[in-house]
């Protein structure tokens, strides 16, 4: 009965994804504040997140402006992570593979939107996504990356790679540190059991970044932030 219950849930989040992503589309070319655009994307995350019954639980949120230009940074464990994230912040942009645009509609929606596509097979690319996101952030909102590349596999915090504080180098733009609890037993990486469950999200105080210009800045930004995350994150197991 459960597999019935998540094909229904699955139906809804394609059906209405798709729908919205044609208002998101629509709404480009008269709204280019795209207030619009990222209206779409918290209704539709909120929508998963009801559709899936999974709530989220939100700490720290007082200690920051929740309109302000941030880096956000994220540890990984499942794709409920973006739905969360985008409930929690208006205006969250969100670095795609590049992948992702090929899907009809949807990536094209992404492409063509206020989201920004990375090419991880060529390095150059990678960088010029950097320069993007960097971009992005100066014209307000907040950027959104995951710390350590891809979802964990086994609830375990993984190593984090350069790319949100390199972006920081590149911004001067406040990171702010955000433990995610509780959405690896929800979706596992390659599962499609939805397990409706409850996330934590600990947001914590904005980093400054202004000093942050060399190598070594950035990888003492690094372990700084990982330390952050990891008080605060609870492992989970399969």
């Amino acid at each position: 009965m459960r597999w019935l219950v998540t094909s229904i849930r699955l139906l809804l989040i394609i059906v209405s994804g798709f729908l919205l992503s044609v208002v998101a589309l629509v709404s480009l070319p008269f709204n280019k504040s795209g207030s619009v655009y990222f209206w779409v994307g918290s209704s539709w995350s909120k929508f998963i997140l009801w559709i899936c019954n999974v709530r989220i639980v939100v700490r720290g949120l007082d200690e920051i402006d929740r309109n302000g230009n941030y880096i956000i940074v994220s540890n990984h464990a499942s794709v409920f992570d973006i739905p969360a994230l985008m409930s929690i912040f208006p205006r969250l942009r969100i670095m795609f593979k590049k992948e992702l645009s090929y899907i009809p509609v949807w990536g094209w929606a992404i492409k063509y939107g206020h989201h920004i596509l990375v090419d991880r097979q060529k390095g150059t690319e990678a960088m010029k996504s950097l320069d993007r996101a960097a971009k992005a952030i100066a014209e307000g909102g907040q950027v959104l990356l995951f710390a350590e590349g891809t979802r964990t596999r086994d609830g375990k915090l993984q190593p984090f790679k350069r790319g949100a504080f390199s972006l920081a180098a590149k911004s001067r733009v406040p990171i702010i540190p955000v433990a995610i609890n509780g959405s690896f037993k929800i979706l596992p990486k390659g599962s499609f059991d939805i397990r409706p469950a409850n996330i934590e999200a600990v947001v914590g105080k904005p980093i400054d970044t202004t000093n942050v210009r060399t190598r070594e800045d950035e990888l003492k930004l690094m372990e700084n932030v990982r330390s952050i995350i990891q008080q605060h994150y609870v492992e989970s197991t399969p």
